[in-house]
């Protein structure tokens, strides 16, 4: 009993000493911090871009113009994301970039834009170390990579939409200008500058025509992944399971399979411009999601 009396008198001294260094002359220090906190009732969205990846890509020798084990560790690195961090609607991803869209009105961490922004980019450059060996198996990973973040507030449905066809839209640009470069670096043997000289003031009809007359691919048929990036969505997915149970009146023990329901984060390759994709989803956009 002694004992006892002794450890809460110690725990107590303890939190008396907490709180007189909260009241310390020191705590002045505190009102230089910055209020961040982002304005109500908009949507909170966190975009993240490898840091000198065209760097990164060179000296881990990803494939040229897509590496599907790159695009596919960025989209299980989003998915962690979403899944160990509260109020995120939607993602979208392409190359070294994913943008992150929390609910209109989530109180997460008061909303405080630092919290979101560090939260975010620390839970997506940790899981990209930690699923590296996942992707690239026997390909060692040189150095850690580094990401850098912004966050931009959309106060309406209509503006997050047109923030996500900008970067759809501009995914499709990309790809096609580096499929396009890329074929001709690889197989027609120019060299880097000279694709570039081949392609400057070419539209988008002109890389076709290039890409279709001399090497005979239809940029159309090209992986969806590859010119619309991937959406991540929250979708009730029915899991099937062999559990073992125990029946009444029999000795031994029965396999049988269970179905339940999980709320999953699932890739989609879709377009995100037009109305169908919204259509199809609304929950998204939905005020009390």
């Amino acid at each position: 009993m002694l004992g006892c009396w002794r450890a809460a008198a110690i725990s107590a001294g303890r939190c008396q000493r907490r709180l007189s260094m909260a009241k310390s002359k020191f705590e002045y220090v505190r009102d230089f911090e910055a209020d961040d906190t982002c304005l109500p009732n908009c949507w909170i969205v966190v975009r993240l871009d490898g840091r000198n990846f065209h760097r990164f890509s060179e000296q881990h020798e990803f494939k040229k113009p897509n590496d599907d084990r790159a695009l596919h560790l960025m989209t299980k690195c989003a998915q962690t994301v979403m899944q160990e961090l509260e109020d995120i609607a939607i993602a979208y991803g392409q190359s070294d970039e994913y943008s992150f869209v929390f609910k209109k009105k989530s109180r997460w961490f008061k909303r405080r834009a630092s919290k979101f922004m560090t939260h975010v980019v620390s839970q997506f450059a940790s899981s990209y170390v930690f699923y590296w060996k996942d992707y690239f198996k026997d390909q060692q990973l040189l150095y850690p990579p580094g990401f850098d973040g912004r966050i931009v507030l959309y106060p309406s449905n209509q503006n997050l939409k047109d923030y996500l066809s900008w970067r759809q839209a501009d995914c499709h640009i990309n790809n096609l200008y580096n499929t396009v470069f890329w074929m001709l670096v690889q197989r027609s043997g120019l060299t880097p500058v000279q694709a570039q000289d081949r392609l400057q003031g070419t539209l988008a009809g002109d890389k076709n025509e290039i890409l279709f007359s001399e090497f005979n691919i239809n940029y159309n048929n090209e992986p969806l992944m590859y010119r619309k990036g991937t959406v991540l969505i929250w979708q009730k997915i029915n899991e099937v399971m062999t559990k073992k149970i125990k029946l009444p009146k029999e000795a031994e023990e029965k396999e049988v399979e269970v179905t339940r329901t999980r709320t999953k984060v699932v890739p989609l390759h879709c377009d995100i411009i037009g109305d169908q994709f919204w259509e199809e989803y609304p929950e998204i956009l939905a005020e009390d999601s």
